[in-house]
């Protein structure tokens, strides 16, 4: 399956994930972007990050005052070909990791740690 159609399949796994999520948490879900990109770039790796992470929450999170030294607004990223790759090319467990990454970095914009993140089943 080609980038374009993974895609298309992740932002159809968001919006599902979305319509799941309870009624007051939909709205500030719905607040920050998610932004699918095919391979995280150097820049976004920078020295912290594996080439191989799955998705990213950059940004401050929910309301938390912005930082405009950090300069990039709240957003998730979502790296289709690692998703993929991690996926082992399964369409079903594609969508899984998605749903299951979307969350984990959700997540990280509500303002949850690692641990909070385990506790809730989103490591």
């Amino acid at each position: 399956m080609n980038l374009a159609k993974l895609t298309r399949l992740a932002e159809q796994t968001v919006a599902a994930t979305l319509r799941e999520l309870p009624p007051p948490v939909q709205p500030v879900a719905q607040s920050v972007p998610v932004i699918c990109q095919d391979w995280p770039s150097d820049e976004v790796l920078g020295d912290e990050f594996e080439p191989d992470i799955l998705g990213l929450f950059v940004g401050p999170p929910h309301g938390a005052p912005s930082d405009d030294a950090q300069g990039l607004p709240p957003q998730i990223l979502l790296f289709i070909g690692n998703l993929w790759d991690f996926a082992g090319e399964d369409p079903e467990i594609f969508r899984d990791e998605v749903r299951l990454t979307y969350l984990h970095e959700l997540g990280h914009y509500l303002g949850w740690d690692e641990d909070e993140l385990t506790a809730r089943g989103l490591d």
